[in-house]
C-alpha cells in the first residue's frame, strides 16, 4: 500500500503531520510506501526533529500551498504545483494508491475530479463523515461536496454509503435512508421523492424515509441526503456536541457538590468523550474516485492524522473502489427511469 500525504494543509503545522504519519507507520506494516508532499525544507527538518526515520518514507517536493481563501476550481489550474495536487498526482500516475490532506476541502475535491476522475458509472463524487451515536457509527453523505443534486445522485450516494459502512465501519447489512422531512413516502420534495423511488429499486436494506430526530435513535446506519443539508447537518452536529460538553463542564463545577459528582463519574465522562472523539473516524473520504481520497480535519493532532492514514490503509485492503465501480453498474443496469419510455443516460455525461 502506497500513500501519499500532504503535510501542508493543517493548522498545526507540517510536524504534527508528519508526527501522526510516524505513529501509522509504526502501528501498521501494511504500508509499503508512504509520500510525504509539501516544502521539501519544512519537511527534512520535521523528519530531523521528531527523529522519524523509515525507509519507506519519500519526500516530494511541492512549492505552493492551497489556502483556505482559494477558490478551489481556479485554485486547482493555477497553482499546479501545490502539495494538494501534487500528491493527488501521484495517484492519478500510478505511483501512489491513495491520497489524505488536512487542507482545503473544495480544493482536494476540485483536484479529484479533474485528476483522478469519477469512477465509471458515478455521476458525482461525495464527501461521507462517519458520526457517532451512543451504539454505532452512521455514514452521512454528501456532507458539502454538492449542494445542487439530482435523484440519480441520491441512489449513488445510497450505494456508496452502503458499502462504506459494510467494508470499513463493518455493519453487516447496513440501512439506508433518505433524510426528509417525514417518514411517508409521499413527504419531500421532488428531488427526495424521485430519490426514494429509485433506492427502492436496489438492491439495498432501504428503509425509506428517515427525519433529523432518527439520526441518533440507532434507526439507520446509512443517511442520504444533498450537500446543502448535508453540510448544516454535521455543522450543527458537531457545534452542539461542543456545546454540551461546555454547558456540563460548567454546570458539574459550579459548586462544591457538584464537583464530587463529576468526580464519581468521571469515567463515565471519559467514556462518552472517547465515544464522540472525531479523532476516531480519522477524516471523512471522498468516495467515488478513482482512487482512495481522505480528508482529514484542518485542526487535526498526532492521533487522529495517525487513524486517518490507518483507515485509509483499510480503504485500500478492503477494495472499496473496486466494489463502487462493481455494484454503481448493476445499480444503474436495475433503475428504470421515472418514464419507462423516456431514455435515460445514467454515465458521466449526465453531470
Amino acid at each position: 500500500m502506497r500513500i501519499a500525504v500532504d503535510v501542508m494543509g493543517g493548522d498545526h503545522g507540517c510536524g504534527v503531520v508528519i508526527e501522526g504519519a510516524k505513529r501509522a507507520l509504526q502501528a501498521d506494516k501494511r504500508i509499503t510506501a508512504l509520500y510525504l508532499v509539501g516544502n521539501q525544507s519544512a519537511i527534512h527538518a520535521a523528519l530531523t526533529q521528531s527523529g522519524f526515520c523509515d525507509p519507506r518514507v519519500q519526500v516530494v517536493h511541492a512549492s505552493e500551498v492551497l489556502t483556505m481563501d482559494d477558490k478551489p476550481s481556479a485554485a486547482v489550474r493555477k497553482k499546479k504545483d501545490s502539495s494538494i495536487v501534487r500528491a493527488v498526482e501521484l495517484v492519478h500516475e500510478g505511483g501512489a494508491d491513495a491520497v489524505i490532506s488536512l487542507g482545503n476541502t473544495g480544493g482536494i475535491f476540485a483536484a479529484a475530479t479533474f485528476r483522478l476522475g469519477r469512477i465509471p458509472g458515478v455521476d458525482r463524487g461525495a464527501i461521507a463523515a462517519v458520526i457517532p451515536t451512543p451504539d454505532h457509527d452512521f455514514v452521512l453523505l454528501d456532507a458539502g461536496a454538492n449542494i445542487e443534486c439530482k435523484p440519480i445522485h441520491l441512489a449513488h450516494y445510497a450505494v456508496m454509503g452502503s458499502i462504506y459502512s459494510r467494508e470499513i465501519l463493518g455493519c453487516e447489512n447496513p440501512r439506508v435512508g433518505i433524510l426528509s422531512i417525514g417518514t411517508e413516502d409521499s413527504k419531500g420534495n421532488e428531488l427526495t421523492l424521485e430519490a426514494f423511488r429509485l433506492c427502492k429499486q436496489l438492491d439495498l436494506n432501504f428503509v425509506g424515509n428517515i427525519e433529523g430526530h432518527d439520526l441518533f435513535r440507532d434507526n439507520v446506519e446509512v443517511v442520504v441526503c444533498d450537500g446543502f443539508v448535508g453540510n448544516i447537518v454535521l455543522k450543527t452536529c458537531e457545534s452542539l456536541a461542543l456545546a454540551l460538553f461546555s454547558m456540563l463542564k460548567r454546570e458539574l463545577t459550579a459548586n462544591p457538590k457538584r464537583k464530587l459528582g463529576a468526580l464519581l463519574a468521571r469515567n463515565a465522562f471519559r467514556s462518552i468523550k472517547r465515544r464522540m472523539d472525531p479523532e476516531g473516524s480519522g477524516g471523512a473520504p471522498l468516495l467515488g474516485f478513482n482512487g482512495a481520497v481522505m480528508k482529514a480535519h484542518g485542526s487535526a493532532r498526532e492521533r487522529q492524522i495517525a487513524s486517518a492514514i490507518q483507515i485509509t490503509a483499510d480503504n485500500i485492503q478492503h477494495h472499496v473502489n473496486q466494489i463502487i465501480a462493481r455494484e454503481i453498474a448493476c445499480a444503474n443496469e436495475n433503475l428504470v427511469p421515472a418514464d419507462a419510455a423516456a431514455p435515460v443516460i445514467l454515465s458521466q455525461n449526465e453531470g
